[in-house]
């Protein structure tokens, strides 16, 4: 990627994906228009009203004095904020246990003058899942690492631990999630198709309808599978993951922040999907599809397409090929002008920046 410095061209997307759609645009709490802008260096937008999140990284980027601190910094003041305070449950330790009632964290930080990364998933035992992002950018020629060697790497550079990531409030509602047969969970064409695992495979050959899938069981399982075709069931993924996906089970913290001297950086943290199959990384700590800075350009907006036109365009392309997809995504131009669209649910955003006395929450409609 280049790294020419057009200070006319310092752009920036940032979003995140989900599953399933209803067009919908940016519209402010007190009924504005679709675009919100203007400003003044520095600025914060962060997912979500997590507010006190975007307290935290402004606090951080409008420090006073000279040219204040640096925008990564922002980014990992406001999402520890928000790990420390689990937020919606979704970020930091003691949310969304696995199948197996672990929680584990993925994060992610971008510097958007340097384009350096740094990334974990599926992090064990430490609580710091941005500041383990920042050690990966800041230590490392790598982007990402997952797992125990993730957790070795993270506490060998000083971050607290081995610690347990779960809480009462994780394990209780493991606990209720297994007495009821493990239901809904992330599976699919498996067997058994109604009750906890371990799972194996029914052989059906790719491109096969679901009375093929029937076939299988009603043969390997006889009465069992009886009902496992009515809506809401193991092998009607899509009516199954409504069930167990939203905001609250399901969620990142994804922030953008602008500093006083035009720079830009993005990071996110999550804890991932509830009952997700352990092992599983979502969107969260891979560039690009989470997050992504560049103090240059970011493709439609480079095209001279505004915030919200961008925003729209990157909703629209993702529609084309999963007509079922629920996501939203929000960008910020160089001249601190936001916006945000989405598809299929209700979506909030939280910004701050000089012109405002606090952090205004932004809703994303129908």
């Amino acid at each position: 990627m280049g790294r020419s410095r057009r200070s006319y061209a310092r752009l920036l997307l940032l979003g995140f994906l989900l599953l399933r759609f209803s067009w919908c645009l940016a519209v402010a709490d007190d009924g504005g228009g679709a675009e919100e802008g203007g400003g003044i260096f520095p600025v914060v937008v962060s997912t979500w009203p997590f507010r006190e999140a975007v307290r935290a990284a402004w606090e951080v980027v409008s420090a006073s004095g000279g040219a204040g601190c640096s925008a990564v910094d922002a980014v990992v003041a406001g999402c520890s904020a928000c790990e420390v305070l689990r937020c919606d449950g979704t970020v930091g330790p003691g949310g969304s246990p696995d199948e197996n009632g672990e929680t584990t964290l993925d994060a992610l930080i971008m510097d958007g003058t340097t384009m350096e990364i740094g990334a974990v998933a599926a992090m064990r035992y430490v609580k710091d899942g941005i500041r383990a992002a920042k050690l990966v950018m800041d230590h490392t020629e790598h982007t990402l690492l997952v797992g125990e060697k993730a957790t070795s790497f993270a506490i060998s550079m000083g971050l607290a631990g081995p610690a347990d990531l779960s809480s009462p409030e994780s394990i209780g509602k493991w606990t209720i999630w297994r007495q009821n047969h493990c239901q809904p969970n992330f599976w699919k064409n498996v067997v058994p198709a109604g009750s906890c695992g371990p799972y194996n495979a029914i052989d059906v050959p790719s491109g096969e309808s679901k009375a093929s899938a029937k076939r299988v069981l009603e043969r390997t399982q006889g009465d069992i599978c009886q009902g496992l075709f009515e809506p809401n069931n193991l092998l009607e993924p899509m009516n199954s993951r409504l069930k167990i996906v939203n905001r609250h089970n399901h969620d990142t913290i994804s922030m953008a922040v602008i500093d006083k001297m035009g720079r830009i950086a993005a990071g996110t943290s999550t804890n991932g999907a509830t009952f997700k199959i352990p092992g599983r990384v979502g969107d969260g700590p891979i560039p690009g599809s989470s997050a992504y800075a560049d103090d240059e350009v970011v493709e439609s907006m480079r095209r001279g397409m505004e915030p919200r036109d961008a925003a729209m365009d990157a909703i629209l392309r993702i529609a084309r090929k999963y007509p079922d997809f629920v996501g939203a995504v929000f960008a910020i131009n160089k001249k601190g002008v936001h916006a945000g669209a989405c598809h299929g649910w209700t979506f909030q955003y939280s910004v701050r920046n000089s012109s405002m006395q606090d952090v205004e929450v932004i809703t994303v409609s129908p």
